[in-house]
């Protein structure tokens, strides 16, 4: 099912044939350092790929919710993007790309849209985002979108976070400035 489609990516339901790229994109560790998380073992991988790929009618009854990203046309995944809950629950999102598609401006467009529609379709009226000071190119996305607020360290996957929020009602502002 499609979610929401940008000027070259569509966003939708992953399947089963998604599964082996998945697994490429969460293995790789150009992907998994940055952020950092530990890395997974694929039957790790593969037990999250069966949650993500479990989805609900109504997203907003989920902590966390992934979508397959593909390039318009493609059915080859690209990367993902996820609505996620954080430590203080609050709507949070997240996105990660395969190295190949990094460089695109891809995240940035896939950032935009996905503010987009959590505000104005799924009626979320707060969004937080969280990166890895020592990832910079997120960071950059970020800084175009939010607000940051505060800089933590995360334990869980030890490295300093810097913590970034925007509210429905400065995104008309926020998106016709980018």
């Amino acid at each position: 099912m499609l979610l929401f489609k940008t000027e070259r990516l569509e966003i939708r339901e992953m399947k089963e044939s998604d599964l082996e790229l998945f697994i490429e994109l969460l293995s790789d560790p150009r992907v998994i350092d940055p952020i950092p998380q530990p890395r997974w073992t694929e039957e790790e991988i593969r037990a999250k790929f069966e949650i993500f790929t479990d989805y609900p009618e109504a997203p907003l009854t989920r902590e966390k919710i992934t979508w397959g990203v593909y390039e318009t046309g493609s059915k080859e995944l690209i990367g993902f993007c996820a609505l996620l809950t954080n430590d203080e629950n609050q709507r949070e999102i997240g996105y990660r790309f395969r190295t190949k598609y990094w460089g695109k401006g891809y995240g940035t467009e896939l950032t935009r849209h996905m503010i987009d529609h959590y505000f104005n379709v799924l009626g979320i009226n707060t969004l937080a985002a969280d990166v890895n000071v020592e990832n910079i190119p997120s960071a950059k996305i970020l800084d175009k979108f939010f607000t940051p607020v505060r800089e933590f360290y995360n334990k869980r996957d030890q490295c300093t976070d810097r913590r970034y929020i925007l509210k429905k009602e400065d995104w008309p502002k926020r998106m016709d400035s980018c």
